[in-house]
């Protein structure tokens, strides 16, 4: 049983772990889009993207296009009111790392008491063969 529960707290904790890293990168991806202005122009282009007949059946139209509006307008006011990318992200990336150390001592706490409780189960003897 307890090396169930240890199996079970190393595989979360690495996608965990995978979770923050590539929260990271795609931050950085992000802040760098936006602070060279790309970011604008790829939600200019995906703001004048057609809705396909196929969506349009399951979402009105005029729904995503408002929701298109409202994503370029975030980027657009996002890459006026950031800073650079770089003085930001020396921001951003130690806050996930602590989020992450947060996360993982939330999945240690319960796999220390699964073992504690694990070791102390007594289970019934298991019959002789003979």
């Amino acid at each position: 049983m307890k090396p169930l529960i240890w199996g079970v707290f190393g595989l979360l904790a690495l996608c965990w772990t995978g979770l923050a890293a590539a929260s990271v990168q795609i931050t950085e991806w992000l802040l760098t889009l936006v602070g060279t202005g790309q970011a604008t122009d790829l939600a200019t282009a995906a703001g004048q993207w057609p809705v396909p007949d196929w969506l349009a059946l399951w979402v009105d139209p005029a729904w995503v296009k408002t929701m298109q509006g409202a994503w370029l307008g975030l980027v657009q006011w996002l890459g006026q009111v950031l800073p650079s990318g770089s003085g930001l992200m020396a921001w951003v990336t130690p806050l996930v790392w602590i989020a992450w150390a947060l996360g993982l001592l939330c999945l240690l706490v319960p796999a220390i008491a699964l073992h504690w409780l694990a070791g102390r189960l007594k289970l019934p003897p298991r019959p002789a063969r003979g």
